[in-house]
Order: structure tokens, then C-alpha cells, then sequence
């Protein structure tokens, strides 16, 4: 769309729908069943405001359940309708869709296998946006019934008895969280200390905490070794022989680049060991007019990085004004109950001497909108530039920490002083207060 806004005939070859896996199978269903879970923990925890659940007449007792086949319909029918959506603006603007499998025949030249046809493309330059898909373990087959990949999942029916989750990093524990929350018992299987490993340690504490109160078992420093369906569910084994067993098992170990087979090598499309495409800071890969963008990459794999990429490459590709990807500036969030998001320095880069910096967390219980909505889990931490008291980076943990990170973000990308944040009026009562006052408490004396 920015190329077509540019007068640039455009034309997009894509071989499952328009949205790629972020759309069809990842970010929007995944988050669509993540707020259905996210919906029954607050009518959980309502109780502790003084709500309460009487049974209906000849009806003893009132219990919430998740209908998982309706569920699933709607998670589905959601992300065709985004699909449908994003189709219709791009048409809108004079992008051309084919739809087929793409290959590069060089540089400049695309082949596009339309099942009964084939196409040739030309073009002064070639974005590359392939995604990736689930790695699987030769151990761990998924056979969509009752062992799982993540694009798997939302074929189930009924709501698994005894969910055990291999992979502890952002996509298990999104859906240990999510199953957890519709009425699973979840097990989570870390190979590491702490769940989400590379995060903010606090945040992993919490998430730690509320997980261990909600009943969801998790098994740190455990290996899955191989993953095998028996007569009425599975059986994990781990690396020291242990067997756990359970009625499914969703298995989140990664993904791998969709960049086998479409011709880059052709291209002189340079890749790294794991598969995955070199670019720069504005997404140029090493062949000439060739461009990368998404998790084909291997920067960080979210929805908005992608995007962020695709529009600098055609920018650049545009001779328009660039510049170049910053990770540093890069916000995300993990959608598990509490959220945790994040932007910028993180405390372990402080603590390893990479930055000089000044860290300040505040705990959420002391916020007056938090207490009148009965959150007590999750806090907001601020960090900033030593001597100089610029805001580098932050995390937020609590519900809608996905929304609380925008301003710290904006902070760490305008380079704002801690007093230029502490300064900005917010709404009392409100949850933003806590960045406003985390932020005066980073305030120096001169």
C-alpha cells in the first residue's frame, strides 16, 4: 500500500491469503482465543469485588465453561474477515493479487505456479516476505488430534482435559496462559530456570507467580526428548526419563524461514546458517533490487517489525527519505494474563555494563486504579541514561500492559527526559499514573 501510495505499479504473489501467517494463523487467532481466556479470568477474579454467581433455579451450582468448538469458529471466521479486509484496501489502491506460489529466477524476474499455469513476473525491484513456519522435533510429529503445532490448534473441538505445553518462550507461554484461562490443566515444559527466557526477570517472576496461583503447573529445566500419543492422550518424555502424561500436547519450539526452494540462491540472495535472510538496516539483502522483510529475516520476529521493515525497503527502494531499523526502539508484548510488554534497554543490558543507566520499578498495588479493579499483579519499570536522565527503556506487566507501553516507547524513541514524562499530566485514577510517578522518581537533584 505505501509502494502503491508512491505511483509504483504493484503487484503481491502469495500462495495462502492476503496477511500472511500473522493474519491466517498466528497474531490474530491466537490473540482472538487469548481474549476469550482473558475475559473468564476477570469473571474469576470479579469475585473479589463483590461480584458474585448464583445458580440458576434447579440448577445447584453455576459454572463458566468455554465452548471451544464456537470459539475456534469465531477465532477462524476473525481471521478470514481481516484477511478479506486487508484484500479489499490493497485492490482499492491498484495492487495486482496473484495468487500462487512465487520463485525467483533472478533478481529482477519472479515465476509464479498458479496450479494449472504459470506466470512471469518482472519487476525493478523484489521485497521477499515469506514468514516462517513451526518447527517440529523429529520426536514430536504433530498429528492435528491430539499433538499439536500452533497452527494446529484450532482445529480441537472440545477443550483439552490435560494440555501439557512443550517450549517455554513467548508462544508456549501465550498458550499455556490462553488454555489455562478457559479451564485446561496446563503443564508447561521449560528447558530453561524461568519461563520466557531473554525477558525481563521480574516479569517472568510474576508471570511465574500468578501461573503457580491459577493452578498451571510449570516444569523448569526440563528437556521434552520426544512426544508420543497413546490410547486416550500423550506422554512426554523428558531428558531424565520422567513421563508426563496428559490428554494433548501443543508443541512450541520455534520456527523455521519459509525460504527453501524459492529460488534466492538464484537470486544471489545471500542467507545465515539457520535459513534465513541477510538485510541491513534498510532491508536491502545482498543481491541488487532484492529486499527482505519479516521473520524471514531473523530480526525480531513481530507483526510490526515486519511491517516496519517492508515500509523501509520500499521507501529506499523509492528513493523516498529512510531510516534504518532501530531494534532499540522496538516495543512488544507478550499476551499471556498479566501481559508483559517492553521497549528499548533492557535491566540485564544495565546490569551487564552495555548501558549506564538508572533503573526505577513500581509495583502496581500501589496504583489506585489497579486497586479498584482488583489487580494486584504486575508493575511498571522505567529505566534512564545515567547523568543525562533519558528514557531508554521500560517494561510494563499487568493487564493492558500492550497499551501502557506506547508511552515509554514514544519516550525511548523521542529521546524524552524522565521530567518531560513525569511532567505530562495523566488521568486520576488511572493505570498510566504509575509511569508518570516512575518517572518522577528518576528525577535528579541538581
Amino acid at each position: 500500500m505505501v509502494a502503491a501510495s508512491m505511483g509504483a505499479e504493484v503487484t503481491i504473489v502469495e500462495r495462502a491469503g492476503l496477511g500472511g501467517s500473522a493474519v491466517l494463523t498466528d497474531v490474530v487467532p491466537s490473540k482472538s482465543l487469548i481474549a476469550v481466556a482473558e475475559a473468564m479470568n476477570r469473571s474469576v477474579d470479579s469475585t473479589q469485588l463483590g461480584v458474585s454467581f448464583e445458580s440458576a433455579e434447579g440448577n445447584p451450582k453455576t459454572v463458566m465453561k468455554a465452548d471451544l468448538k464456537q470459539i475456534n469458529e469465531r477465532v477462524l471466521r476473525l481471521a478470514k474477515e481481516q484477511s478479506a479486509d486487508i484484500r479489499r484496501g490493497l485492490e482499492a489502491v491498484g495492487v495486482k493479487i496473484v495468487i500462487g506460489t512465487g520463485r525467483l529466477l533472478d533478481n529482477r524476474t519472479i515465476e509464479v505456479d498458479r496450479g494449472e499455469s504459470r506466470e512471469i513476473i518482472k519487476a525493478d525491484s523484489i521485497l521477499v516476505s515469506v514468514g516462517a513456519h513451526p518447527r517440529e522435533l523429529a520426536t514430536a510429529q504433530p498429528d492435528g488430534e491430539r499433538i499439536f503445532n500452533w497452527t494446529q490448534i484450532y482445529d480441537l473441538e472440545e477443550l483439552p482435559e490435560e494440555l501439557i505445553v512443550v517450549g517455554s518462550g513467548v508462544t508456549g507461554a501465550e498458550f499455556a496462559s490462553a488454555f489455562n484461562g478457559l479451564g485446561s490443566k496446563v503443564t508447561l515444559i521449560s528447558s530453561r530456570d524461568q519461563v520466557l527466557p531473554g525477558e525481563d526477570s521480574d516479569a517472568a517472576a510474576v508471570l511465574e507467580d500468578v501461573f503457580a496461583r491459577r493452578g498451571l503447573r510449570v516444569l523448569s529445566q526440563s528437556r521434552a526428548e520426544a512426544v508420543e500419543r497413546t490410547a486416550d492422550g500423550v506422554v512426554v518424555t523428558l531428558g531424565d526419563g520422567t513421563k508426563v502424561t496428559g490428554s494433548h500436547c501443543l508443541v512450541c519450539v520455534g520456527s523455521i524461514p519459509n525460504t527453501t526452494g524459492i529460488g534466492l540462491e538464484a537470486a544471489g540472495v545471500q542467507m545465515t546458517p539457520s535459513g534465513h535472510i541477510k538485510v541491513d538496516g534498510v532491508s536491502r539483502t545482498s543481491a541488487p533490487n532484492v529486499y527482505a522483510a519479516g521473520d524471514c529475516t531473523g530480526v525480531f520476529a513481530l507483526a510490526s517489525v515486519a511491517a516496519m521493515q517492508g515500509r523501509i525497503a520500499v521507501a529506499h527502494m523509492g528513493g523516498d527519505g529512510v531510516r534504518p531499523l532501530k531494534l532499540n526502539h522496538v516495543s512488544s508484548n507478550i499476551f499471556t494474563s498479566p501481559e508483559i510488554a517492553s521497549v528499548g534497554v533492557s535491566e540485564a543490558d544495565v546490569a551487564s555494563g552495555k548501558y549506564q543507566g538508572d533503573v526505577i520499578k513500581l509495583s502496581l498495588n500501589t496504583n489506585a486504579r489497579a486497586k479498584m479493579r482488583g489487580v494486584s499483579d504486575g508493575f511498571v519499570k522505567i529505566i534512564a541514561r545515567k547523568g543525562s536522565g533519558t528514557v531508554i527503556g521500560g517494561v510494563v506487566v499487568g493487564a493492558g500492559a500492550c497499551e501502557l507501553i506506547f508511552p515509554i516507547a514514544m519516550a525511548v524513541t523521542q529521546k524524552l527526559h524522565v521530567d518531560d514524562v513525569a511532567n505530562t499530566f495523566t488521568v486520576y485514577p488511572s493505570m498510566s499514573g504509575s509511569i508518570s510517578e516512575a518517572a518522577r522518581r528518576l528525577h535528579v537533584h541538581m
